[in-house]
């Protein structure tokens, strides 16, 4: 297997449970208001660091949708769901968009805002120099 390269999000976001992945950006929450069979759920405009499955039609509780379950890239975790297609009018505005189990995300603090770090030279440093 190859080096994963990952992207590491700058404030507030959700990452894997499993392995800490960051997975969205708080920003990128659209709705917390979605269930799956293990419990809450949240839908995201982005996700990022993660692998995606073989599309399924899904009957779900709002309809048939063809969905892909997505997985951490790191840990191989599933962590979701992309909406591909909607068959019905009313649910198209979920096409393309991402949902994160509740069960298998962690929240992230924010840490760009007030975290500083302070380098000096060190003994080593210095004869190295």
């Amino acid at each position: 297997m190859g080096r994963i390269f990952t992207v590491e999000l700058e404030g507030r976001s959700y990452g894997c449970k499993s392995c800490k992945t960051h997975l969205a950006l708080a920003d990128d929450l659209i709705s917390r208001a979605f269930y799956c069979q293990r419990g809450k759920a949240y839908l995201f405009n982005n996700v990022v660091n993660f692998t995606i499955g073989v599309l399924e039609e899904r009957m779900m509780l709002s309809g048939l949708h063809t969905v892909a379950d997505i997985f951490c890239c790191c840990c191989g975790q599933i962590v979701g769901w992309k909406y591909e297609s909607a068959h019905e009018r009313s649910q198209k505005y979920k096409e393309g968009k991402f949902v994160l189990e509740r069960g298998r995300i962690v929240d992230e603090i924010d840490f760009t805002a007030e975290f500083h770090i302070e380098s000096c030279v060190s003994m080593s440093d210095a004869e190295d120099a």
